[in-house]
């Protein structure tokens, strides 16, 4: 039962934690005009997938979490219906 709670923190933490870094990072990476700098083409290519994979990841993440705290309620809810 605690586990279930111990990994819904963990991966919503994480999930939002790497969602925020990603989103940080592009801002961070946007001039004065509010394009992107990239080095070269094949580095904007590269670092675009990978954050897209990693937004993915994040949202898997999140969704996972909010299920595991869902479940943590459930199992605490008929574990206290059992003992009334």
């Amino acid at each position: 039962m605690i586990a279930s709670l111990v990994i819904g923190i963990i991966f919503l933490v994480t999930g939002l934690a790497l969602r925020y870094w990603i989103n940080r990072r592009k801002f961070y990476r946007r001039n004065p005009t509010g394009a992107e700098g990239f080095s070269s083409y094949e580095n904007s290519v590269f670092i675009k997938l990978i954050e897209r994979i990693g937004k993915w990841i994040a949202y898997a993440m999140i969704i996972l979490g909010l299920l595991a705290l869902w479940a943590y309620s459930r199992e605490k809810k008929e574990k206290e219906k059992a003992t009334i």
